[in-house]
């Protein structure tokens, strides 16, 4: 039982975890990737997009000298996209949700922290602009900045995370319960005491 038990919460990581990882920096393919802030400038970036890119996903690398970013729930980066004067994306970026940032190099200090801006699920052919700009979060050492484009970027299903925290809620508790009732060590024959030789009990 234990095994199944450790099964269902391997599965329940895979479907809460793993899976809407994967669909966000995996699926589709990459269109570009071009920094847009560096040397304390943050700058607009304009890219042409054909109706053959949606949806496009956006996402954003913060380059900063830190072990992990602590916004405490403020905007460290604010994120619009345009199109023919029409703004068709906004959204404000905090980072404080990466657990596990990129090493920029063994010799260079810093951390690289992901966050996603946003899908653009119909896109019109012709320039978009990309103006990513400073939110009201203090003391983010930023190094640099960079948008990363995504066309035919998969969604994932939004019923994954639930599901996938019930399966390792359910695979723990199992697996816990499953240990203790069935953990138990046999008695050790060795570990009682011998039978008495005389007397009442005699063999």
């Amino acid at each position: 039982m234990r095994f199944l038990f450790v099964l269902i919460l391997l599965a329940g990581t895979g479907i809460g975890f793993i899976y809407p990882w994967a669909m966000t920096n995996f699926s589709g393919r990459e269109i570009g990737t071009w920094r847009v802030y560096e040397q304390g400038r943050f700058k607009p970036l304009t890219v042409s997009l054909s109706g053959r890119d949606a949806p496009v996903r956006v996402l954003v690398d913060l380059t900063a000298r830190a072990e992990r970013i602590v916004s405490q729930q403020r905007t460290v980066l604010t994120l619009t996209a345009a199109s023919n004067g029409r703004t068709v994306l906004a959204s404000t970026l905090q980072f404080n949700h990466v657990d596990n940032p990129r090493q920029v190099s063994p010799q260079l200090p810093g951390k690289i922290f992901r966050d996603e801006g946003g899908v653009i699920a119909t896109v019109s052919p012709g320039p978009y602009v990309f103006t990513v700009g400073p939110g009201d979060a203090e003391d983010i050492p930023m190094r640099a900045v960079d948008l990363i484009l995504r066309s035919g970027a998969g969604e994932a299903d939004r019923r994954a995370r639930p599901v996938g925290f019930s399966l390792m809620a359910i695979g723990l508790i199992g697996f816990l319960l499953s240990s203790r009732s069935g953990g138990g060590r046999p008695d050790n024959p060795n570990s009682q005491p011998p039978p008495p030789r005389w007397g009442r009990g005699a063999k």
